[in-house]
Order: structure tokens, then C-alpha cells, then sequence
């Protein structure tokens, strides 16, 4: 009888708790690029846009790297 795979339960939970903190960066970069662009004449705009987009482009990588977990944890 063959020897089938098997799901590895902790590669997908490490997975959806990669999913799960990107979802606060989904949320928080957007609000700070946002209240950065609505006071552009404040001496600190550059202050929040750079924490703004870096947060965003986290959540990205995040998104990925959770999507990367979860299909290990199907397929080997």
C-alpha cells in the first residue's frame, strides 16, 4: 500500500499566522499613507509616508511568504 502525504499541520499553521499578521499591515499601511498625504504641508509628512509605504510593502511580503507556507505544507 502506497504512503500518502500527508498534510504537515505546523508549516500551515506558521502559514496562517504569517496570513494573520499581515492582515494588521493590510490595515495600518493604507491609514498612515493616507494621513500622511492629507497633511502634506506638515514639516514631518516624509516622517509618516516612508513608515506608511514601508508597512505596506511588509504586508506584500508577508502575504506571500504565508501563501508560500500554506502551499509547502499541502505539496511536500
Amino acid at each position: 500500500m502506497e504512503d500518502q502525504k500527508r498534510t504537515n499541520k505546523e508549516v500551515l499553521a506558521k502559514g496562517v499566522k504569517t496570513l494573520a499578521m499581515a492582515l494588521g499591515a493590510i490595515g495600518l499601511g493604507p491609514v498612515i499613507v493616507y494621513n500622511a498625504f492629507m497633511n502634506k504641508e506638515h514639516p514631518l509628512f516624509l516622517v509618516a509616508l516612508i513608515p506608511g509605504i514601508l508597512i505596506m510593502l511588509l504586508a506584500i511580503f508577508l502575504i506571500l511568504k504565508g501563501i508560500n507556507l500554506m502551499l509547502k505544507s499541502f505539496f511536500d
